[in-house]
C-alpha cells in the first residue's frame, strides 16, 4: 500500500456535499458516498478531522437570514453543522470506524465539548474527530473554524473539498476559458476577489502558520485518497 505524504489532515467539507443533488436537507447516498471516501483514506492509517459546513439546511446569504440579526442567523448556522456533524457520525461508524463529535457550543447530551487535548488524543487513537458548531463564535465561517482546528490539532494539510476541481481564475461553472491553476500563494488567493477560494480570515491563518490547503473537486471519486497520498489533485496554496 501507498505510504500516505499527509499523517494527520483536516478535512473541510460543505453542508452542500451531504444534500446530494437536491437544494437542502440530507440525501443517506450522499452520505455514504463521503463515509465510503473517507474509509478510503482512514486504510492509509491517516489521523483524520473533519469540519462540516451548515449550507444545506442554513447559509447567512439568504434573503431570510438577512432579516434576522446576524449573531443570531450565526448561532442558527452552527446547529446546522451540529446535525450534519452527528449524520457523518452514524454513517462512519456503521462502516466500523470510531467516531467522536466535538461541538464549540455544548450539547453533552448529543456531543463532547471541543477540548483540544481530548481531540489530539481521540486522533492518536486511531478516531475520526468531527468539529461542530463552527469556533462557537458568529461573525466566522466555518473555513475559518477549519483552519483555526488545523491549526490546534498540528495537522500537516486542509483539505477543502468544493465542487470544482481547483482554483481557477474565474468561475469555471460559467465561462469555458476558465484558466486553472495548479499552485497559488497564500498571498495570491487573498487577491483573487473574483474567486472567494476561502474567506481572508482562514487564509491568513493558514498562511501566518504554513499550513498547506488543497483545493480539490470532491465528485471525483477516490480524490481525497489522492490528495493524502501526495497525487496532483485539484490546486495547493502554499507560501510560496
Amino acid at each position: 500500500m501507498a505510504q500516505p505524504k499527509y499523517k494527520r489532515i483536516l478535512l473541510k467539507l460543505g453542508g452542500e456535499s451531504l444534500c446530494g443533488k437536491g437544494q437542502v436537507g440530507i440525501d443517506p447516498q450522499a452520505v455514504a458516498y463521503l463515509a465510503d471516501e473517507i474509509q478510503a483514506v482512514k486504510a492509509h492509517h491517516v489521523e483524520i478531522a473533519i469540519v462540516i459546513g451548515g449550507g444545506n439546511f442554513w447559509r447567512g446569504n439568504d434573503p431570510y437570514a438577512k432579516m434576522i440579526e446576524r449573531a443570531t442567523a450565526d448561532y442558527m448556522g452552527m446547529l446546522a453543522t451540529v446535525i450534519n456533524s452527528l449524520a457523518l457520525q452514524d454513517a462512519l461508524e456503521k462502516r466500523g470506524m470510531y467516531t467522536r463529535v466535538q461541538t464549540a457550543i455544548e450539547m453533552r447530551a448529543v456531543a463532547e465539548p471541543y477540548i483540544r487535548r481530548r481531540a489530539i488524543r481521540h486522533l492518536e487513537k486511531g478516531r475520526i474527530v468531527i468539529f461542530g458548531a463552527g469556533t462557537g463564535n458568529p461573525f466566522f465561517t466555518t473555513d475559518t473554524a477549519a483552519a483555526l482546528r488545523a491549526q490546534e490539532i498540528d495537522a500537516d494539510v486542509l483539505l477543502k473539498a468544493t465542487k470544482v476541481d481547483g482554483v481557477y481564475d474565474k468561475d469555471p461553472l460559467k465561462y469555458p476559458d476558465a484558466k486553472k491553476f495548479e499552485r497559488l500563494s497564500y498571498n495570491d488567493a487573498i487577491l483573487m476577489e473574483q474567486v472567494q477560494v476561502m474567506d481572508n480570515t482562514a487564509l491568513s491563518l493558514c498562511m501566518d502558520n504554513n499550513l498547506p490547503i488543497i483545493v480539490f473537486d470532491l465528485a471525483q471519486p477516490r480524490s481525497i485518497e489522492r490528495a493524502v497520498l501526495g497525487e496532483p489533485v485539484g490546486t495547493i496554496i502554499t507560501k510560496s
